[in-house]
């Protein structure tokens, strides 16, 4: 049976259960779709054994879940018992392999996915770009010659082409939701603690989150569940009629191509003539975001607590830009982390009051569309656009909120996302939002 992007979780869970394909037969045809080598660091061995598994278990009326017997990837520094976590990396190829799984590996397996295997990813999930100098860049599946997003970058390109369903990856400060957006996906990045991060190599343990990325809201909301160990449903849509949107007018607008400014427009028409208020707010308390990370943020000084040791051992095997990146955390002080600490929850207060009045909070992912990856050749280049890649996603995560991207390009344009935000905690009732508002664009941007 041939897959089709329409053809989502739920979709295939139904052709399962028609006996119109088989887990053996959809695992066969990911395989088949990797279009780019580079996706993937690795593949399972054990791939179609499970598949056949899941099929006979279904036979015997045992299904786990809607995602019993679907193509899954799952990023590399992710542990699976027996297989060595590399995280895009050369300078762990000397650690041994993993004795348990991950705790959301551990959640898959037992929803009867079938994991096919580890995609790539920027080294050490440390940019928000995609490029990989030790396993190759894969390239953006609308344009092979453009990034793919970062720092998940194999996870998009598996969900986009075909070799997976569902691609499970990390975001610390956009690492789902960039990707996502170049390479025209949904990617939903939770609250920070609802899904546990044991068993992953971290980038910042303050910020990390783990998520999916997939055709459509639905394929999140049940993945989603399944990682934080919830009942594996679809949350009830919220219509977008009376939808409270609140468009921040403070830095997340700046510096947008004419590609993103012009679908974020349309798709806030769109939204509009569906009924949703949508509200221009200036919220200039987002300006003290820069300040406030002046010292670097959280991920330099938690990277470097994780990788002092590795860095005297095996630091020329890094990749330059990363080792540069974490390096830079060698030099924040005690005092420094604190006042970073105490300075987010106030920053953390400030928004909540200033938005408690709408619904979410609604802005560019991302302000460009995909840049070639020629472009990145370049230090100086590759600063600027990792800054400004990672600048609209890297706020929720300082803000320890949860967001979807949902893409919102007219047919043969470059990819474009547009970022629903939600408040802490409250990951269901956002996917429920994001449902409505999915349907209405695909009513207002066909």
């Amino acid at each position: 049976m041939a897959r089709t992007e329409k053809q989502s979780v739920l979709g295939l869970a139904a052709a399962l259960a028609a006996g119109r394909t088989t887990s053996r037969a959809l695992v066969e045809e990911a395989l088949a779709n990797i279009a780019d080598r580079a996706t993937f660091i690795s593949l399972a061995p054990n791939a179609r054994d499970i598949a056949d598994a899941q099929d006979r278990l279904r036979r015997a009326g045992y299904v786990l879940s809607p995602l019993a017997g679907l193509p899954v990837s799952v990023k590399d520094l992710f542990d699976i018992a027996g297989e060595r976590t590399l995280a895009g990396s050369k300078a762990l190829d000397d650690r041994p392999p993993a004795t348990e799984d991950a705790a959301i590996v551990a959640r898959l397996k037992a929803a009867g996915a079938v994991i096919v295997g580890r995609t790539n990813m920027t080294e050490f999930a440390y940019s928000g770009v995609g490029i990989n100098p030790h396993y190759g860049t894969p390239g953006n599946p609308f344009d092979r010659t453009r990034v793919p997003g970062g720092s998940s970058s194999g996870a998009a390109v598996s969900a986009k082409d075909g070799s997976s369903v569902v691609a499970i990856g990390t975001d610390t400060g956009g690492s789902v939701r960039i990707p996502s957006a170049f390479c025209g996906l949904v990617g939903f990045k939770p609250t920070a603690r609802r899904v546990p991060t044991a068993g992953a190599i971290p980038l910042s343990t303050t910020l990390d989150s783990v998520g999916p990325l997939a055709s459509s809201v639905a394929c999140c909301a049940i993945a989603d569940a399944v990682l934080a160990g919830e009942w594996p449903t679809v949350p009830p849509v919220r219509g977008v009629a009376g939808l409270r949107l609140a468009v921040p007018q403070t830095m997340v607008l700046g510096g947008l191509d004419d590609v993103v400014a012009a679908a974020f427009s349309r798709a806030l028409s769109s939204l509009s003539r569906a009924g949703a208020k949508v509200t221009d707010l200036a919220l200039g308390e987002l300006a003290d975001y820069t300040r406030i990370n002046s010292t670097g943020g959280f991920s330099p000084p938690e990277a470097f607590a994780w990788h002092r040791e590795l860095l005297e051992r095996r630091g020329a095997d890094y990749d330059p830009r990363v080792r540069r990146r974490i390096e830079g955390g060698r030099g924040m002080s005690a005092a420094d982390y604190v006042t970073l600490v105490a300075e987010r929850a106030r920053f953390i207060a400030r928004i909540d009051a200033a938005t408690e009045g709408y619904d979410a909070l609604v802005w560019p992912t991302v302000p460009i569309v995909a840049p070639p990856i020629a472009a990145l050749a370049d230090d100086s280049e590759f600063t600027r656009l990792n800054l400004l890649i990672l600048r609209n996603p890297a706020i929720v995560n300082f803000l320890d909120r949860c967001a979807i991207t949902l893409p919102v390009a007219r047919a043969g344009e470059a990819p474009v996302g547009l970022m629903l935000v939600g408040r802490h905690g409250e990951d269901r009732t956002l996917l429920g939002m994001a449902l409505g508002v999915e349907a209405a664009l695909a009513n207002g941007l066909s």
